[in-house]
């Protein structure tokens, strides 16, 4: 199987027991003491520091999947292609008008369709 497929899934067995918990704590299947964890300092830098240490770490591997997907070369998406084409498309139309202003700059000035009887005419 694929390796995006495993990711996924780990990621979602994490999330899954994390809710879990959470639920567990909310319909008091267990409960943690919150009073002797604020009562003892070294508990609480403790869990602050824990915290921290994973927040960091997550946020590191976070960042490195990210750049990584980010900086990975592949081919241009459909949007890209098309934006490719268009400007193909409009390269071949300036060349088509530079053609045509060059066609009509060699050929004379067109005749005046204004009969000379009536040019000095208001």
């Amino acid at each position: 199987m694929r390796r995006s497929f495993w990711i996924v899934a780990v990621w979602g067995g994490l999330i899954v027991i994390l809710l879990g918990v959470e639920v567990a704590e909310l319909t008091h299947l267990f409960t943690l003491p919150i009073q002797s964890v604020l009562g003892d300092p070294i508990a609480f830098v403790t869990a602050l520091v824990f915290t921290t240490l994973l927040a960091v770490v997550g946020a590191i591997f976070i960042g490195l999947y990210l750049s990584h997907r980010l900086l990975t070369p592949r081919g241009f998406t459909p949007f890209e292609e098309e934006m490719l084409r268009m400007r193909a498309e409009v390269r071949e139309i300036r060349a088509a008008v530079d053609e045509l202003k060059g066609a009509t700059a060699a050929a004379p000035p067109p005749r005046s369709a204004v009969p000379p009887s009536l040019r000095g005419r208001p």
